[in-house]
């Protein structure tokens, strides 16, 4: 029985390692830098909580991947990819947030050898809502969470800015300020001008304003990745993209937040007003997701202005 059970097992691991290659579509954006984007979705039992994109950078001393899945079954797919792109283990494992697609296959890495590296304050964010992101996960990937460990990085970065280097490749890890999680952070190729923005940048869909979230932390931050002139983005979720499109998705509509819902705060107009006026504007009806978030999006923004008055 004991045997069936792991062939079972082994058929059933194989079968999902296989599914990666159309639930994650690979771009490459320059020598060695690839994109691994997943669907803009939910997620799902199907899509193994792979509802964001990912980045892997070669070197020759290893493979750098940025970020780890919500899931270690997520983070076995993963490291598929990258070793189909690379033909390298994972070296280093850099985290951009605290969202559990971001880290939550750390512990995975870490016991392949990885290296976990991330900011303080994106670590402590992460040990503070990691217990609550793996139980929140239950409904939706099931088993797949079952053994599942909320491991930070041990050492983390005590700095805003850090400038790594691994095989010849210059990385810089950058946090501006909390954007849709407190110790939000994104990673900069100089030398390729081409920045994996983690969550500070949606695209094709609407982004979430969390309870987490501060909106105009949020929208400054944006400001500062952009004013970094990148030729391509790998935003947290939708198609790599330029800076028009970012701006067009992200930037645009943080701004439209930001600056119709100060108006109501300082009026103090009420959260019920300012749902009403602008929470039925359809400008920004074109991302996906618009029609279950934008509301919500717009109600606790309010909340957190009003609670800052």
């Amino acid at each position: 029985m004991k045997t069936i059970k792991a062939l079972l097992g082994i058929l059933l691991l194989c079968t999902q390692l296989a599914h990666a290659d159309t639930l994650l579509k690979t771009e490459k954006l320059t020598e060695g830098v690839f994109a691994l984007v997943g669907p803009t979705g939910a997620r799902l039992h199907e899509n193994y909580g792979l509802n964001a994109n990912y980045g892997v950078i070669d070197t020759p001393e290893g493979a750098i991947l940025i970020d780890s899945g919500a899931s270690t079954i997520a983070a076995k797919l993963l490291e598929t990819e990258v070793r189909k792109l690379t033909g390298k283990p994972v070296r280093w494992v850099i985290n951009t947030g605290s969202q559990d697609h971001r880290w939550l296959g750390n512990a995975y890495f870490a016991g392949q050898g990885a290296e976990i590296l991330a900011l303080e304050r994106t670590v402590a964010t992460q040990k503070r809502l990691g217990l609550g992101q793996m139980e929140s996960l239950k409904p939706s990937l099931k088993e797949q969470v079952d053994g599942l460990q909320a491991m930070a990085a041990s050492k983390p970065l005590a700095v805003t800015s850090a400038s790594l280097t691994l095989g010849g490749r210059s990385i810089e890890l950058r946090y501006f300020a909390d954007a849709h999680f407190p110790g939000d952070a994104v990673v900069w190729l100089p030398a390729e001008k081409t920045l994996f923005s983690g969550d500070h940048i949606y695209v094709d869909r609407m982004l979430g304003i969390l309870p987490e979230s501060n909106s105009e932390a949020w929208l400054k931050a944006f400001d500062q990745a952009i004013a970094l002139q990148p030729v391509r983005i790998v935003p947290g979720h939708g198609r790599v993209c330029d800076v028009a499109k970012a701006q067009r998705d992200t930037g645009d509509y943080l701004r439209f937040v930001v600056a119709g819902v100060k108006k109501f705060a300082e009026d103090m107009a009420g959260v019920e007003a300012a749902v009403s006026a602008l929470g039925s504007d359809a400008r920004f009806g074109y991302l996906e997701n618009s029609a279950e978030l934008h509301k919500g999006n717009i109600n606790r923004a309010y909340l957190r202005m009003e609670s800052a008055q």
